[in-house]
């Protein structure tokens, strides 16, 4: 999908589904979390980021919240303020009917990378291998 050409974002606001971050693939994993938790605080999601994660690579707090309010501003996010307990408010974060599309057309992109990939990962080796 090239930039700028993706609708689940909020108009007027660049894609970066297939481009931006992708070496992280936060995006879809904090839907998943999401999806599977029903509703969690941004630092519940932070945690758990770190024990979903697709990759090696890093996930710093700084880009777990720029991401959800990225989906938030596109609707694929709502959150609410949570009061209670002790301390500080602090924002709750729901999957909506647009985030659950999002994940499943996130899921059939994995897929189709995933099968790339291993096409890919054969073809070197079989080179590898006449070599």
């Amino acid at each position: 999908m090239p930039r700028g050409c993706c609708r689940g974002h909020a108009p007027g606001q660049a894609c970066t589904c297939s481009l931006g971050n992708l070496y992280r693939f936060v995006e879809p994993v904090l839907l998943y979390l999401l999806k599977s938790k029903g509703s969690a605080h941004g630092y519940e999601l932070m945690t758990a980021l770190a024990a979903h994660s697709l990759t090696d690579a890093t996930t710093d707090s700084a880009v777990t919240y720029r991401t959800l309010r990225q989906l938030e501003l596109a609707g694929m996010v709502a959150s609410t303020w949570d009061l209670s307990g002790t301390g500080p408010a602090r924002r709750r974060y729901q999957l909506t009917e647009a985030g659950e599309e999002r994940l499943r057309l996130w899921v059939q992109m994995l897929e189709q990378l995933s099968g790339s990939m291993t096409r890919f990962v054969d073809q070197v080796r079989a080179v590898h291998a006449e070599t």
